[in-house]
């Protein structure tokens, strides 16, 4: 900053401006600066924005905070993909000067003779706000100014013309001995990067048959995968998530259940990639070809949904890549390749990468194969364990992506350290993977939800119940209550939640003293009856279609920034509550942490939280029974777990 005032602590500024915020079309985006000066001279500030294009796009008129702190406030809601910038300039604000000092004067007694200086000094700053405010308000202007110096006049008719023009000089005000700060950014996605459902099946399970002890019979593919999708879109998902649908390696194969020695007919891990069949730009010959996966991807399309595709950036140890170039892995002392540990894990079937030996032939051949999906409509990838490889490389790959595709996602697998989860969000990452599956108790989602609120910025979460590679004691011993518990919880915190299939069919069997599935899908098919499970009705389909439905109906849901915690008695229970402010869209939940027990708790709401005035009555329906009730402030609430486990409610005002 250079200039007369000073500006300080300007936000959205992540790591004081050295990377760029995030944003997506169509959000309120609130900026905020400290701002002050000497003396009783009134002070502007304002924002001004530009689009991708460098384009001014807009001039929005800051507004004051809480008394005596100094802190400005003003929003912008981008309607563009692309980099934004916006400044933040601190002026002296004649107009509003001679405003409040002359209604001072006034109310004190003074005359018009001894108000002669200042009423001449309001007319000559309203000839300067004549050269700026629209050509349809400059007669009203010059009017004023001109009421200003007739003597013949009343006080009060020479002075109510300009001190009407309050509101009109706050749009367009006279500015003087402007500041500017030096200029932020801000990425804009488009709409999906911050509001999405994802699902996560193997194509290579669907349509597949397998005998006894697993033995696969038949392999799905592409074409029977398609018939898989319209139960996907029918239950409100538009994001399909796919495994890696690359070659998988022979060397060192594992078998059922993560074995080291797999049996000649074992599938193997898809994430063991690549074999002399291709590597990371070749579709696994028994998924089919690249046309069955445009088909599929075409099909997912029509249904409303895209296709996120997994980069994993590891190999098999037959991957073209081991012999095309050496020097991306690391070589031991006896000469042969290490293979990937993570004591006391040990990975034999994958050699991952490093990171320093011949780091700009990988990075090209990575943007190679990136390009090669994204020319052949990929738009979003779900990144494998993005902490495992070298920050600056994410860094890179992801901006030289987007200078062609800016529409193009990624999401951060990272179950990690907090500073990296952030660092990766903060150089690129459009969304990530989060603690949430480890929060299971009402304080600690929300003081996990209050740190996330502070990272908004740069970090967006993605909340998910279960993975390939988790499935939480909570879903272990939980029973069917739990698994609406966790998907009440993900699907309405956050704008972006997902899961892994074999959800909807409750399964919770854990191979014995792991966090993780016995008889993984990662290593083994698994067709699974999903019309006999919902002919029983014993699929959970219905319960997450009707939420994803809520998601869809109410615009409060799609953002992140506005979500609120109310006050309730019982630390069993969870009460927030989303509130679009556009719309007026307001949506409350209460959710309970026991999937065994009936809990009682009574809500203290913050009814401006709501749009509400203190006393206000108003109307609650749930959004999962229909059931509707006259609420306030204060309200005794009952959740039976084994009924429903939580409240989704719509707020109607009287």
């Amino acid at each position: 900053m250079t200039g007369r005032f000073p500006i300080e602590d300007v936000t959205p500024a992540v790591s004081g401006g050295r990377y760029p915020a995030k944003a997506v079309v169509g959000e309120l985006v609130p900026v905020s600066a400290v701002s002050y000066r000497e003396g009783h001279h009134a002070l502007g500030v304002n924002v001004v924005w530009r689009g991708p294009d460098g384009a001014i796009q807009a001039f929005t008129r800051m507004t004051p905070g809480e008394p005596g702190l100094d802190k400005w406030h003003g929003a912008i809601r981008p309607d563009e993909v692309g980099r934004w910038t916006f400044t933040v300039e601190a002026f002296d604000d004649p107009y509003r000067t001679w405003r409040d000092a002359v209604v001072k004067k006034i109310g004190a007694g003074q005359s018009a003779e001894e108000l002669a200086n200042d009423l001449a000094e309001g007319a000559d700053v309203l000839d300067l706000a004549t050269k700026i405010v629209p050509a349809e308000d400059e007669d009203r202007v010059r009017d004023a100014a001109a009421a200003l110096r007739d003597t013949e006049k009343s006080l009060f008719s020479r002075v109510t013309p300009a001190l009407d023009l309050e509101e009109l000089l706050w749009h367009n005000p006279v500015r003087q001995l402007v500041t500017t700060t030096r200029s932020f950014a801000i990425w804009v996605d488009r709409q999906r990067a911050l509001y999405s459902s994802w699902y996560e099946f193997f194509p290579r399970s669907e349509g597949a048959e397998i005998g006894p002890d697993a033995t696969p019979i038949k392999h799905g593919n592409f074409r029977t995968a398609i018939d898989r999708l319209p139960a996907v879109a029918a239950m409100g998902f538009n994001v399909v998530y796919l495994p890696p649908i690359h070659p998988i390696g022979r060397i060192n194969r594992k078998g059922r259940n993560n074995t080291l020695i797999a049996r000649p007919e074992d599938v193997g891990s898809p994430w063991a990639i690549g074999s002399d069949e291709g590597g990371h730009d070749a579709i696994h010959p028994e998924l089919g070809t690249l046309e069955d996966f445009i088909a599929f991807r075409e099909r997912a399309e029509e249904l409303g949904m895209e296709i996120a595709l997994d980069l994993a950036l590891q190999v098999a140890p037959d991957h073209p890549w081991v012999k095309q170039f050496p020097k991306f892995f690391t070589t031991k002392a006896d000469g042969t390749i290490a293979y990937a540990e993570n004591p006391p894990k040990k990975y034999q079937d994958i050699y991952p990468i490093n990171w320093d030996n011949d780091y700009r032939t990988l990075r090209d051949e990575v943007h190679r194969v990136v390009m090669h999906w994204v020319d052949n409509g990929v738009k979003i990838f779900r990144v494998d364990n993005p902490h495992t490889k070298a920050v600056n490389f994410w860094q890179w790959l992801i901006p030289k992506v987007k200078e062609t595709n800016p529409d193009v996602l990624f999401l951060a697998e990272a179950f990690t350290r907090p500073a990296m989860m952030n660092g990766l969000g903060k150089i690129g990452f459009t969304q990530s993977y989060t603690y949430f599956t480890w929060r299971t108790t009402a304080a600690e989602m929300k003081e996990y939800m209050q740190q996330l609120l502070t990272s908004i910025d740069w970090m967006r979460p993605n909340f998910w119940p279960n993975t390939p590679d988790i499935l939480h004691e909570s879903l272990q011993n939980g029973g069917p209550p739990m698994f609406k518990i966790r998907a009440v919880l993900a699907s309405m915190l956050t704008p972006s939640w997902g899961l892994y299939s074999g959800y909807e069919l409750f399964e919770h069997v854990p191979r014995p003293g792991a966090e993780e599935y016995i008889d993984n899908e990662k290593f083994e098919l698994k067709p699974r009856d999903w019309a006999a499970a919902e002919r029983a009705g014993r699929s959970l389909a219905p319960y997450l279609t009707k939420l994803n439905r809520v998601r869809n109906d109410n615009p409060a849901l799609h953002w992140l920034r506005n979500l609120r915690f109310h006050e309730i008695d019982n630390g069993a229970l969870l009460c927030f509550s989303k509130r679009d402010p556009e719309t007026g869209n307001t949506v409350l939940v209460i959710c309970s942490f026991d999937s065994s027990n009936v809990q009682w708790g009574n809500t203290t709401l913050d009814m401006p939280a709501l749009g509400l005035e203190w006393h206000d009555r108003f109307t609650v329906v749930d959004q999962i029974t229909g059931a509707s009730y006259e609420w306030g402030q204060y309200n005794a609430v009952r959740i039976d777990p084994f009924v429903e486990p939580a409240h989704v409610f719509v707020v109607q005002a009287r």
